[in-house]
């Protein structure tokens, strides 16, 4: 509290040369989902996999990219490399926890999948804040299902996760009927955690929902989480490129766009807002080198089912 509150008193921020006063630009911008981008050198395999194997939908389909939804606004973009802002080539240093309630149903039908499992053997001890275990999509990237735990550490977290409605697989997938997910966190792997901590939360006004010490977690939107994790405690060690690109999806691009390009502390990418029929949106580094994305979709037909998504209630 006191620390939104010193944001809201001191941080400003310049347009059209006139200092206007903010709270701060979660809250005054805002986020309405989650998405993050992979990076595939096979596009196909990979949309087979997330659609039949995991029970994803397709929220949009462009060709080079399909838009997955995950949880009820929570999103994974699958990009044709070729296409995209990094290469499959990359090193992959990011991993995406998919929360659950279900964790055992969940192993039981991944122990059954043609899937490449990090995690070989799954246990649950009593008393821990948080439960998972790892399996690898088809070109290297992390799917940690997860479930969180009554535990003083998620004391802020549990409440808002009891109250998340679960998104259930698609009907024609692999998946068992009543299996699905409740949210997402993204994870980037970070040399100077108290550096990068002070970014988001004193230059992008991040708010702290979960401290493991070693990683920290906040929210991004209704069911998506971002966390910072110390690369030498978690699992991945900081790379200087990364195949991935983390995106806030916003109704407020503009403002989010006025702030970044003004702020010292935020190197941009773009050096303006990329507008198309489908979307609009601008991308800025942070700064260990993460790519960050804001962006709008607009309403189209191949929009049709994200929108509706992201507007739900």
């Amino acid at each position: 509290m006191l620390k939104r509150l010193f944001r809201t008193l001191f941080v400003c921020f310049i347009v059209g040369g006139t200092t206007q006063g903010y709270a701060d630009p979660m809250n005054e911008f805002g986020t309405t989902a989650s998405n993050v981008f992979f990076y595939y050198e096979d596009l196909d395999a990979a949309t087979e996999f997330y659609t039949d194997i995991m029970g994803f939908r397709i929220a949009a389909d462009y060709g080079s990219a399909k838009i997955m939804q995950v949880a009820r606004k929570s999103f994974i973009t699958l990009v044709d490399h070729e296409s995209g802002m990094h290469s499959a080539d990359e090193p992959k240093t990011t991993a995406i926890a998919i929360v659950t309630d279900q964790l055992d149903e969940w192993w039981d039908y991944m122990q059954r999948q043609d899937v490449e499992m990090r995690t070989k053997e799954y246990k649950t001890e009593p008393g821990r804040a948080h439960h998972g275990f790892v399996a690898v999509d088809p070109e290297g990237y992390f799917l940690e299902f997860e479930r969180f735990n009554p535990h003083p550490e998620n004391e802020q977290l549990m409440p808002v996760l009891d109250a998340t409605e679960t998104l259930y697989a698609r009907s024609d997938s692999n998946v068992p009927k009543g299996l699905g997910f409740k949210a997402t966190v993204v994870w980037f792997y970070y040399k100077d955690m108290e550096s990068i901590q002070r970014f988001y939360e004193d230059t992008l006004g991040f708010d702290l929902i979960v401290d493991q010490g070693w990683a920290k977690i906040y929210p991004t939107g209704p069911t998506g989480y971002f966390g910072l994790v110390d690369e030498k405690l978690g699992m991945h060690n900081f790379t200087e490129t990364k195949a991935v690109t983390l995106s806030l999806i916003t109704a407020d691009v503009d403002g989010w766009y006025n702030y970044a390009r003004n702020h010292a502390a935020i190197e941009m990418r773009s050096e303006e807002i990329s507008d198309t029929d489908r979307y609009r949106a601008f991308v800025a580094y942070d700064p260990e080198g993460y790519y960050l994305e804001w962006g709008t979709f607009k309403a189209s037909d191949e929009n049709a089912a994200l929108v509706t998504a992201i507007e739900a209630k």
